[in-house]
């Protein structure tokens, strides 16, 4: 009965946790958490001078990182990492679906970013600032010292930049790009492509054919390719 009780109360924690990975666009509401994390995940980063290719490298780098014992970030400072990383599992906390956004090596994924494409080297180090000044001024001490509630505060003032108020604009645009790299770190890494459950290349013995669920929802099917063509 406890065992119960203790997944119910995981569950409605990671209910409390999606407007963090959501966006101010009513397209969205409504949405579980990890499908609007998908959305984002595809979504372009051409605003971060980014694309696919660089997106790539970047996880290539954070899988192969995840076999070192210890990670040493080579742009984050010694204070910016614990807020990276804890920062990065708000947005995509472990659940009873699969690891977080650190079991990924999104942390990893954005140190490398950093390094290599440098042009993004100030909104970041700019916004772990601002992050670490609100916690100050709201709890006298710094984000990595505040307690999980106390993060959330802050974030949900700043998750969504069409309701943020004006004082909160540097963070709200602060999370949005961090929120979109997150996103992109996690759906490449090798928990994210089997969350997706993306199997590759494989083999099949036969072809059914598209669900017809599936169809339905772009206004297909196969009767009607069936359907005799009339000529003029």
């Amino acid at each position: 009965m406890r065992q119960k009780e203790t997944e119910n109360n995981s569950a409605q924690d990671t209910e409390r946790a999606l407007p963090l990975a959501q966006v101010a666009d009513e397209s969205t509401e409504g949405m579980p958490r990890r499908d609007v994390m998908k959305l984002l995940g595809a979504a372009s980063l051409a605003v971060l001078g980014l694309g696919a290719p660089e997106i790539a490298r970047a996880a290539e780098y954070a899988q192969a990182s995840q076999g070192a014992p210890v990670y040493r970030p080579i742009f984050f400072t010694k204070a910016e990492w614990p807020m990276v990383q804890t920062l990065a599992e708000q947005v995509i906390p472990k659940d009873a679906h699969s690891g977080g956004a650190i079991e990924a090596g999104v942390p990893e994924f954005m140190d490398f970013i950093m390094n290599e494409y440098k042009s993004n080297q100030g909104w970041m180090r700019d916004g772990l600032k601002w992050l670490n000044g609100e916690c100050q001024k709201r709890f006298s001490r710094g984000w990595a010292a505040c307690s999980p509630t106390q993060q959330r505060e802050v974030l949900t003032d700043i998750a969504f930049p069409k309701k943020a108020k004006p004082a909160f604009k540097q963070g709200a645009e602060f999370f949005t790009r961090f929120r979109d790299l997150t996103s992109s770190g996690f759906w490449t890494s090798r928990i994210g492509i089997k969350d997706i459950g993306y199997m590759g290349n494989i083999t099949m013995s036969e072809w059914t054919g598209c669900p017809e669920p599936q169809l339905a929802k772009i206004g297909v099917s196969y009767k009607m390719s069936m359907k005799p063509v009339r000529r003029g």
